[in-house]
C-alpha cells in the first residue's frame, strides 16, 4: 500500500511543479494546426475514396 501512495505522491509533484504546461496562446496555437490538420487529411482520405468509388464502380460496369 505504501508504494501506492508514494506513487501518487510522486506523480502530483511531477505534475504540479516539474512540467511545464503550455500558455493559453501556445495551446489555442496547437489546437488550430491539430483542427486544420484533421480537416485537410480528412478531405484527402475522401478524395481518394470517392476516386476509388468512381473507378472501381467503372471497371465492375465493364463485366
Amino acid at each position: 500500500m505504501n508504494k501506492v501512495r508514494n506513487y501518487f505522491r510522486e506523480s502530483y509533484h511531477e505534475l504540479v511543479h516539474k512540467v511545464s504546461w503550455p500558455t493559453w496562446q501556445e495551446l489555442q496555437s496547437s489546437t488550430m494546426i491539430v483542427l486544420i490538420a484533421t480537416v485537410v487529411i480528412t478531405a484527402l482520405v475522401w478524395g481518394m475514396d470517392a476516386l476509388s468509388h468512381l473507378v472501381l464502380t467503372q471497371y465492375y460496369k465493364m463485366f
